[in-house]
């Protein structure tokens, strides 16, 4: 399939955004200025400023003597390369692949996607009748190459779409400017009076490399086709992703739903193929009004079993308000793993274990209802110190480099620091009577012998701790510990942990 690019050149773009805000400036003649090397010089004009001959880069003061009353705006750095990325991405509900080319144009690699709308001059049609609905001046044009169609867009006047393999012709006319030249190449091919493309086309290559340097020659051949010209998407595409445009808005449940359903089997059909399964998932939807809804959900285990993602999706599709409709939905895996047929087989297996698939559906269904970070695996460590002798596990694929020490009983909740408790013991290497924790008073019933816990030395100094397992009145059992030697004048008791 031949590359086609569309070239967006909004031809008023910082002006169109202040009227915009500002809409009492619409039948007036203002202009941006900053000052660069002491004077102060226009970067951006309205339509009815250049009609009185204001033009950018002229000196502010030569305008005035025009205009008396023009109407000054302050220059905002970098002001153009965010609003044309915030139009870019609106631009995305017809590409997947939109870059901005400073200081006022878009460029979209529409190869496919065209016919989605129903031809090419439909679809530039219905890009740029909607951005002049949203009050930008804005013409483009599609070509086999980003140069051409940037030159057809900014000095065409015959037709906006050329066909495939004609940019050579397209440019013949056009003025050497149109190849995106350097001033210091432009200058010099006006002294020899080149004041065409036509006028050099056919000289020999070592010829105009020699008189016009590399960059001449390859801003030439990339307009021509023969050279690639590379583009900074402004949002990369993921690997494993796909795109549901909706020839009509889409603003029901029902239909949110069976757009999830066709993006999660076209995709995952693509992952089975591969041996990969989801990690991780990201559902956007591009809403009429320009605003991007985005859900995300995430499995314990790579999966592309289309029913338990689909219901994972569907506990969040209330979070997708539609308004007046989405007209694209795209769904990306940023994060996929390697997975095999025999994984998938055991969906339906009975047994039991961190093998079982259906503890991983068990899982993504909590970790997208109350949230992942609200789940945790811990492994053991071969650690004495209660606090380092557990680590997290990122995965339910993760296995124990050592195994569980079960001799020595430990709490089911172990709490990440230690909080100070209020004690009394009858003698002070004996477990304590009572304990008072949060203001509320537990009176002890039953007590193990301590047990010391040393620091590494090696690590660090400080304390040992010698820790009881106790129980209350009610029942509930408690891990305490006493922070050292028991001295007269101090002896500080800690809670540290609860048994179920």
């Amino acid at each position: 399939m031949n590359k086609r690019f569309l070239s967006l050149w909004f031809r008023h773009l910082l002006t169109d955004r202040i009227v915009l805000k500002r809409p009492e400036l619409k039948d007036v003649p203002f202009v941006i200025a900053a000052s660069i090397c002491n004077r102060i010089v226009i970067t951006a004009t309205n339509s009815l400023a250049e009609s009185h001959g204001i033009y950018r880069e002229m000196a502010l003061a030569d305008a005035r003597a025009i205009v008396p009353d023009l109407e000054v705006i302050e220059h905002i750095q970098d002001n153009d390369e965010k609003l044309l990325t915030a139009l870019g991405e609106w631009c995305i509900r017809y590409s997947p692949q939109v870059a901005v080319n400073l200081p006022d144009s878009l460029v979209l690699d529409i190869s496919g996607c065209a016919h989605l709308w129903g031809g090419e001059r439909k679809y530039l049609k219905e890009i740029v009748n909607r951005l002049i609905s949203k009050g930008y001046d804005v013409r483009g044009a599609i070509a086999d190459t980003v140069g051409a169609a940037w030159a057809v867009a900014h000095f065409g006047k015959i037709k906006p779409i050329i066909e495939a393999g004609g940019q050579e012709s397209a440019l013949l006319s056009l003025h050497p400017v149109a190849l995106r030249l350097d001033s210091a190449i432009l200058e010099r091919l006006q002294k020899l009076g080149f004041y065409s493309v036509r006028n050099f086309i056919s000289i020999s290559r070592s010829a105009l490399r020699r008189r016009f340097g590399k960059d001449f020659l390859l801003r030439l051949d990339q307009a021509l086709g023969n050279e690639e010209e590379p583009l900074e998407l402004i949002q990369p595409i993921e690997p494993y992703a796909e795109r549901l445009p909706s020839l009509e808005p889409i603003n029901t449940r029902t239909g949110i739903e069976i757009a999830i359903k066709k993006l999660l089997k076209n995709l995952c059909k693509r992952l089975v193929s591969e041996g990969k399964g989801i990690r991780i998932a990201v559902l956007k939807c591009y809403r009429v009004d320009g605003k991007v809804i985005q859900i995300s959900i995430g499995c314990n285990r790579p999966s592309t079993h289309v029913g338990h993602l689909f219901k994972l999706f569907e506990l969040k599709i209330e979070l997708i308000k539609p308004q007046l409709g989405i007209e694209l939905f795209t769904l990306e895996a940023p994060k996929v793993e390697d997975t095999s047929m025999e994984q998938e087989l055991l969906w339906l297996s009975e047994g039991c274990g961190l093998e079982d698939a259906s503890l991983g559906v068990l899982l993504d269904t909590l970790a997208n209802k109350i949230g992942a970070d609200k789940i945790h695996r811990y492994l053991p460590e071969e650690r004495y110190w209660p606090e380092q002798s557990i680590k997290l596990a990122s995965s339910l694929g993760d296995k124990p480099q050592t195994s569980w020490c079960k001799n020595k009983l430990r709490p089911s909740l172990l709490l990440p620091k230690p909080e100070r408790i209020e004690v009394s013991s009858l003698l002070p290497d004996n477990p304590p009577m009572l304990f008072v924790y949060k203001g509320v008073r537990h009176v002890v019933k039953k007590a193990d012998d301590a047990e010391r816990i040393e620091r590494s030395w090696w690590e660090d100094k400080g304390l040992h701790r010698d820790y009881y397992v106790i129980e209350d009145e009610e029942g509930r059992r408690y891990w305490i510990f006493r922070s050292g030697h028991y001295t007269d004048e101090q002896s500080d008791w800690y809670l540290h942990g609860f048994f179920a």
